[in-house]
């Protein structure tokens, strides 16, 4: 059993190196996962690679959330200056 979890794990970590700038959250997520998974069961490396998913979620909704907001604020900017 260890072993094709191992062979996942490597796999994920590969993907998630070669898209550093999608790693934004990443890094929280799976400590916090990895944590939560070992007291769960002894699932730490399940748990830390769910809590990256989750993480890396997070952060890009936050991140879009920001861009709305500052084309909400320039829209506005633009309209008061006619």
């Amino acid at each position: 059993m260890k072993c094709p979890l191992i062979a996942v794990t490597a796999a994920l970590l590969i993907l998630g190196a070669s898209s550093a700038a999608n790693a934004k959250g990443c890094i929280k997520g799976a400590i916090v996962g990895g944590v939560a998974g070992h007291y769960a069961g002894h699932h730490g490396v399940l748990g830390a690679a769910a809590g990256c998913l989750y993480g890396r979620h997070h952060a890009k909704e936050q991140q879009e959330q920001q861009e709305k907001q500052q084309q909400q604020q320039s829209q506005v900017n633009g309209q008061g200056k006619l």
